[in-house]
């Protein structure tokens, strides 16, 4: 049976998170720690503390670490009330990367590496990255990565750069992945390291200037020179890197999809006030027909996202890895949230291009929503390949 219903419960949490969200969080848009690298760490402590004093943060951990255990379908109900600001996920810690970095570890981390890394992410107390975008190799394609490791026996030494470090600069919790070279010890290949941010060897090179700011810290660039890391460093198996990327990758692209969509939703719920009140030619705007019908595009759009969302949340809470549903909702929830914000834009004319309502930083920061997690051609490739076989 299909069944679209969501239990009531769970829509009076839809509520409470909205309600939080639109009192608590959205007037720190005009805040000055949100820069253009993104909120600070001063101001992502502040936002975290009022989620966790309204029972709000990290909501989606197991409960065993102090969450509610959500299901794929209630996170999506719940992370698109989130994204109604972009800075909803961040107090609520279930922004990226920490949330897939979360999910992550909670898979694949032993219990010694959950209690020092993980359990301090979950707290909201420190940050965490994923590190494998590489200038020169690494990115759409994880195959072509050239940050190396070595093993002794005993250690690890790790070189190589990576960029579009989201949060490297000031994060704890660091993922590192890299390409073990044959030896005596360990499999070779696509290896991840888990280990602390402060350790010599891992040097910040530059914060990036991006279009996007939601972020925390924005987006770095790293050089590993010489990185020694323990044995104990080793996180989950030796050269098993690919495949732990796509347990992460699949939840975390629908997650992106779930927050975006809410920030969409803001968007929309602005321009359709600004169509009402706004007048030309002697009448409001939206009731001119070329306005309505934006409007009107828009409501489909969202309407369209949110299904495609709830329906691989669904498959994966069956147990499936909806690798290519989730795959069919990053490419088109990402293009079509985009044509909504530039929808909205359009709507507000003037206004959509100025820093007087939050839709131009929604369209550039929806505009970057289009690379995460793989850019549409990415997807479109691996979907293309499935109907064809």
């Amino acid at each position: 049976m299909i069944d679209f219903s969501i239990s009531t419960e769970l829509a009076a949490e839809r509520d409470r998170v909205r309600q939080f969200v639109t009192d608590k969080i959205v007037p720190y848009e005009r805040d000055s720690r949100l820069t253009s690298h993104g909120p600070t760490d001063e101001l992502r402590q502040e936002l975290v503390q009022l989620a966790k004093d309204a029972g709000l943060l990290t909501i989606q951990a197991p409960e065993e670490f102090g969450g509610r255990g959500l299901t794929h379908v209630e996170q999506a109900v719940l992370y698109e009330a989130a994204g109604w600001s972009t800075l909803g996920p961040v107090a609520m810690n279930c922004a990226a990367p920490d949330e897939g970095n979360m999910f992550l570890l909670g898979k694949v981390a032993d219990p010694e590496q959950i209690q020092t890394y993980l359990a301090p992410v979950i707290a909201g107390e420190q940050r965490s990255v994923f590190a494998m975008t590489e200038p020169d190799g690494a990115g759409s394609d994880p195959n072509q990565l050239s940050t190396s490791a070595t093993f002794d026996g005993e250690n690890f030494t790790i070189n190589g750069r990576k960029w579009l470090i989201t949060g490297a600069n000031g994060a704890k919790t660091w993922i590192i992945m890299a390409r073990l070279a044959e030896n005596p010890h360990l499999p070779a290949g696509p290896t991840l390291f888990l280990t602390d941010g402060d350790q010599q060897g891992i040097v910040i090179e530059r914060t990036m200037n991006t279009m996007d700011r939601n972020y925390v810290a924005g987006h770095g660039v790293v050089r590993f020179d010489n990185l020694t890391l323990p044995k104990a460093a080793l996180l989950g198996e030796a050269g098993q890197a690919l495949r732990y990327a796509q347990l992460r990758l699949a939840p975390a692209r629908l997650t992106h999809c779930m927050r975006w969509l809410g920030a969409a939703e803001r968007a929309q719920h602005i321009a359709v006030e600004h169509a009402k009140t706004r007048t030309a030619f002697g009448r409001p705007i939206g009731e001119h027909e070329g306005v309505s019908f934006l409007l009107a595009d828009n409501e489909i759009a969202l309407h369209q996202c949110r299904l495609t969302i709830w329906h691989a949340c669904w498959l994966m809470d069956q147990g499936e890895k909806a690798r290519h549903e989730s795959s069919i909702a990053k490419a088109y929830v990402s293009e079509e949230l985009f044509k909504v914000a530039d929808r909205c834009v359009q709507v507000l004319g003037g206004i959509g291009i100025s820093d007087e309502t939050v839709v131009e930083m929604i369209f550039r920061d929806m505009r970057a929503f289009r690379l995460y997690d793989g850019p549409t051609e990415v997807h479109k490739y691996a979907i293309g390949k499935k109907v064809l076989r």
